[in-house]
This record gives C-alpha cells, sequence and structure tokens, in this order.
C-alpha cells in the first residue's frame, strides 16, 4: 500500500523527531575517567571544594577543560550522555564540575562513578570503561541536589581573624557567580573579595565580623545580597553556611 505524498512527509517527521529531540540542545563531544581507590572524586581538585569535591552529587564530578571559565564554571551541572545506543543509557548521569582537567579533545575527565553511570547497565559500564574514551553530548541542566540557596564553605587556607578565604560549593539553577563583596556593617559599605583560584575568593586584612554577603551572577549587572548576616564574628576553618541566596 503506497501512501498519499503528504502522509509520507508526516510519517518521516514521525520517524526523525526523536532523533532530532535526542540531540537538541547538546554539544557533542568527548569523555574520559580517572581512577580513585573508591571511584569518587578528588579531594585536591582545582576548585577549591577540599573533601566536599569528592562526595558532592554522590560522586559524580568530572574535571573540564573549555568549559572552566576561568573557574567560574565551577559547580555547574550538565546532562552527559555517551551515544553507542547498545551501551548507553539514554539520558545519562549529571555531572558537576569540581576541577580543571584536559585530555586528548575530552571536555569531561569524570570520575569513575560518573562515567560508569554512563553505560546502561553493569556490563555496558565496563565496556565502555575499557574503551576509555568514548563519544558523548552534553549540556547544562539547574542544579537542584542541594536546595535553592547559595552555599558557602570556610577555606582551609584561611587564618582567623586576618584572612578570610571561602569557596562557593552550590550554586542553585544555570548561573556563574563572577563576584563577590563582603560587608561587616549591615550593608552600608562593601569591599571586593579576590578570586584566587577556581571557586575561592579571598579578603585580606579581613575586619571583625558579623558579614553578609552580596554575589553577582554571570548575565546580570546586579547585585544580590544575602537577607541576613552569612558569617558570624568567630568562623572556623571548614564551616558551610546557607547565604539565603537565591541564583
Amino acid at each position: 500500500m503506497e501512501l498519499h505524498p503528504k502522509y509520507q512527509i508526516v510519517l518521516v517527521c514521525v520517524l526523525l523527531l526523536p532523533a532530532l529531540c535526542f540531540s537538541q540542545g547538546y554539544t557533542y563531544s568527548r569523555a574520559t575517567y580517572y581512577s580513585t581507590p573508591d571511584g569518587y572524586g578528588t579531594s585536591t581538585g582545582a576548585c577549591g571544594y577540599g573533601d566536599y569535591g569528592r562526595t558532592v552529587n554522590y560522586g559524580m564530578v568530572a574535571g573540564v577543560s573549555g568549559l572552566w571559565r576561568g573557574g567560574a564554571g565551577c559547580g555547574a551541572c550538565y546532562q552527559v550522555r555517551c551515544k553507542d545506543s547498545k551501551l548507553c543509557d539514554y539520558s545519562g548521569p549529571m555531572i558537576v564540575t569540581t576541577d580543571f582537567g584536559a585530555g586528548d579533545r575530552t571536555d569531561f575527565i569524570m570520575s569513575l562513578n560518573g562515567f560508569l553511570k554512563l553505560g546502561r547497565d553493569g556490563k555496558a559500564s565496563q565496556e565502555l570503561k575499557n574503551q576509555g574514551v568514548v563519544d558523548v553530548e552534553y549540556k547544562r541542566v539547574p542544579c537542584t541536589f542541594d536546595g535553592s540557596n547559595v552555599k558557602i564553605k570556610i577555606h582551609e587556607s584561611s587564618k582567623y581573624p586576618n584572612y578570610l578565604a571561602i569557596a562557593i560549593i552550590y550554586v542553585p539553577g544555570m548561573n556563574d557567580v563572577v563576584a563577590v563583596e563582603i560587608s561587616d556593617n549591615d550593608g552600608k559599605d562593601w569591599k571586593a573579595m579576590r578570586r584566587t583560584f577556581g571557586a575561592v575568593f579571598d579578603l585580606q586584612n579581613t575586619p571583625k565580623g558579623p558579614f553578609k554577603l552580596r554575589v553577582k551572577f554571570s548575565g546580570s549587572y546586579d547585585w544580590v545580597e544575602s537577607p541576613k548576616n552569612v558569617i558570624p564574628s568567630y568562623w572556623k576553618n571548614g564551616a558551610i553556611y546557607d547565604t539565603g541566596i537565591h541564583a
């Protein structure tokens, strides 16, 4: 039975639509993995997350190269899926950027936990692992795994009370933090913090707290201020604070 030409066109569109949707909004690249004894991330990642960078997002993390953006890309979330229909999970895992890393034309150097999630089952994951490097496609997605507020950590390099460094460990949504300022007098004046590396911002000759924060997100000229003091007067290294700032 031969279809009328107009129905042939409709049929072709229906058949092609899944393939077109599969790649809509995705960027083609390659991915590989690095090994740690437990398959998690590393505590020495270039974002400055420390041990947090090992287990965040269940250890499904990656070092990136072109997506690094001078450290502003730290904490960004990406949906990553490989392209072999026999081996690869259709959706693929969500991967969090915690490190800088450059490989053989790869945008993602993933923790083993993250890399294995590319596979549709255990056997497929092992085969992908044996390949070492796989073709992938990825797109940025909103970070939603730790609530709706920006979170910070007092970085281990801080020296109370005169030198304060903070790491921006979680930014919800799809924004990057590009600037941070701090105030010790309820927002009446602000002192700029310097990005030292990765997601870490610091301030020399730190005044006595408590402190409010405000941040500037990528794509915006406006500052977003914390609704109340975030960092207490007697802060300690390693402490994590919810800023109350929505991205």
